[in-house]
């Protein structure tokens, strides 16, 4: 074995783990998630019941979700731009409601339930909002994959024949889920369609 061959897997051996513990800490497993009941299940689709569900929120455009400020908004705040300065956990996942026939584009961060629980503190930037999501039950499909417009589409047309097939009627508009950093390789990204139903 040369010395270079050696260094490269000495330095590989340093690196892989730490790397692994990195993306670890940063992956969804490190936050809170928002709690849910699932109702029915067959894979990729379930049936959950979801319960009201304080969150911070903002205005955004989907087809760049987050390109428009919207995520560093609510990522300033969390961060403590907030009457109180406080900072709050990150959680998961990250609803984006698109802009639809009974909705304006948003984006949300779901806080902690502690945080709810003891009263948000007031965003400084007067385009975050705290409001409470209604609970209620879903229709939601999961996909990995990088999330966009078309993604999204196909998904959310995967869900509604499902749906369909099973006589359940869900509203016109759809929202989607993120559940994990962007550096977060395709493959392994947690992607969410949800459809209030009716």
């Amino acid at each position: 074995m040369t010395l270079k061959l050696m260094i490269c897997l000495s330095v590989a051996a340093i690196f892989v783990p730490l790397a692994f513990f990195a993306w670890r800490l940063t992956a969804r497993d490190a936050y809170e998630s928002a709690e849910y009941t699932v109702i029915e299940s067959a894979t990729p689709f379930e049936v959950r019941e979801y319960p009201d569900l304080t969150m911070a929120t903002t205005n955004m455009e989907f087809k760049l979700p987050g390109d428009d400020g919207s995520f560093m908004a609510l990522f300033e705040f969390i961060s403590g731009a907030n009457d109180q300065e406080q900072k709050v956990a990150m959680t998961t996942p990250v609803f984006m409601e698109p802009k639809g026939q009974e909705q304006q584009g948003q984006m949300g961060f779901v806080l902690p339930k502690k945080v709810a629980e003891h009263g948000a503190p007031n965003p400084s930037n007067e385009r975050v909002h705290i409001r409470k999501r209604p609970g209620g039950r879903f229709g939601v499909i999961r996909f990995a994959g990088r999330m966009n417009s078309n993604s999204a589409a196909k998904a959310e047309a995967r869900l509604r024949k499902w749906l369909n097939e099973k006589k359940l009627v869900g509203a016109p508009d759809a929202e989607y889920a993120g559940y994990d950093p962007p550096w977060t390789p395709g493959p392994l990204r947690r992607n969410e369609v949800l459809i209030r139903l009716k």
